[in-house]
């Protein structure tokens, strides 16, 4: 586990804003949901393997992944926890539930996955319900305000000690030619680049999670991070 260090402020003036709304959000991932798998599920199935091998999910965890997408890290999900776990999930886009619920039908471990179609910014969860939560290529998709209180969410449904996951663009490298790249894409299209690089470590720092995994990687040249945070016992939400 690495070291504790004094929290840094997120310089949120130099994360760039998400203008799409929730409803915008909503048509497009459902427009895009039948491709999903061969465009950028394909892409971003290493780093999810890469993250969801650093949590270490065990037989008999309760674990929920906001922002499943059509379902594929909840199966691997579902596998881990076995049958004294459970594996729930919610997404915006009710055509990604659809999909995903087809893809479960007719596998063993169907009776351990409970899908919702909702908002991470209200999770229909009680407190301390969940041993892990998991993110990939998720957070990076809400406007900067909004990162500090769906981080708040997750803290509210995690037990003490228990772990969050998140994979997402990166913002830690600023200097990059690609980034400054993909930022101006963003400012000019923002409705078809809807996503941004965030600083993934030093928000999950300010929201009150202990580091206990980073890691840094590139899917093409768009840097990442791979970062996992502690809930610790005894901090409020």
């Amino acid at each position: 586990m690495l070291s504790e260090k004094p929290k840094t402020k997120t310089n949120y003036l130099n994360i760039l804003p998400v203008s799409r709304s929730r409803k915008e959000a909503r048509e497009a991932y459902d427009k895009i949901s039948k491709f999903y798998d061969f465009t950028e599920g394909i892409f971003e199935k290493k780093y999810i393997n890469m993250a969801l091998e650093q949590l270490y999910i065990k037989e008999g965890e309760v674990v929920l992944e906001i922002g499943f997408g059509t379902g594929n890290a909840l199966i691997k999900m579902a596998e881990y926890v076995g049958r004294s776990g459970f594996v729930y999930g919610i997404d915006i886009s009710p055509k990604m539930v659809e999909i995903t619920i087809k893809k479960i039908k007719n596998r063993v471990l169907s009776d351990r996955i409970k899908l919702t179609c909702g908002d991470a910014a209200r999770l229909p969860y009680p407190d301390k319900k969940f041993d892990v939560v998991f993110l990939s290529f998720t957070l990076e998709l809400f406007d900067t305000p909004e990162i500090p209180e769906i981080l708040k969410e997750v803290r509210r449904v995690l037990k003490p000690d228990g772990r969050l996951s998140i994979v997402s663009l990166s913002k830690d490298n600023g200097k990059s030619l690609f980034l400054r790249l993909y930022e101006w894409a963003h400012k000019k299209f923002p409705k078809y680049i809807d996503c941004r690089p965030i600083f993934v470590a030093c928000s999950l720092e300010n929201a009150g999670f202990e580091i206990s995994y980073k890691n840094k990687a590139k899917i093409f040249l768009a840097p990442l991070e791979i970062v996992i945070g502690i809930n610790k016992s005894g901090t409020s939400y």
